[in-house]
């Protein structure tokens, strides 16, 4: 029998992203004077928020490395963060021993070839609907929306929902 996305997600403890082509659209702005800046989409945000209420851990993993990623990831709460990592596959094995975790408990979501080796071992392995043809053909879950564009709401809200969070999360936007 196969195993449901739903079923996958409900079993998720940490969720791990990429950043350039997930969390912002991959584009990168340098100024003049060489500062360089990204664009986040704030629901994403909010649905990383939301998700670490609900007790799922958020990891950033990324190859490059950016002051502005630092910044996000503060302003978010997210105390790991992992950049200038070229082998992800690495990383995450690490991440695996150190916190006696097993894949099945952690989500990935991609988008490029170096994504590939965490997407393949990982229990929910999610490509953004924008990513290359070969991390979507490795997913168990390409998202509706774009990197940068929502993508990462889309996750965090099939996690909570398939943990059975959804109502209690949203319990705390009812108006009185």
């Amino acid at each position: 029998m196969v195993e449901s996305t739903l079923d996958k997600a409900k079993r998720i403890s940490t969720l791990i992203l990429d950043v350039d082509g997930v969390l912002t659209d991959g584009g990168i702005i340098i100024d003049e004077r060489g500062k360089e800046t990204k664009r986040f989409d704030v629901r994403d945000g909010h649905g990383i928020k939301m998700l670490m209420r609900a007790g799922v851990e958020v990891i950033l993993l990324t190859g490059r490395q950016s002051m502005v990623v630092e910044h996000r990831a503060v302003d978010l709460g997210i105390k790991e963060v992992y950049q200038g990592v070229w082998n992800k596959l690495e990383v995450f094995l690490e991440i695996l021993k150190r916190k006696a975790i097993t894949p099945e408990e952690i989500a990935f979501v991609g988008d490029d070839f170096v994504d590939i080796p965490v997407l393949r071992r990982v229990g929910l392995a999610v490509a953004v609907s924008d990513a290359i043809e070969e991390v979507r053909q490795v997913a168990h879950y390409v998202t509706k929306n774009q990197g940068g564009r929502g993508a990462v709401r889309e996750v965090c809200e099939l996690i909570l929902k398939a943990k059975g969070k959804w109502e209690e999360i949203m319990n705390r936007y009812e108006l009185p």
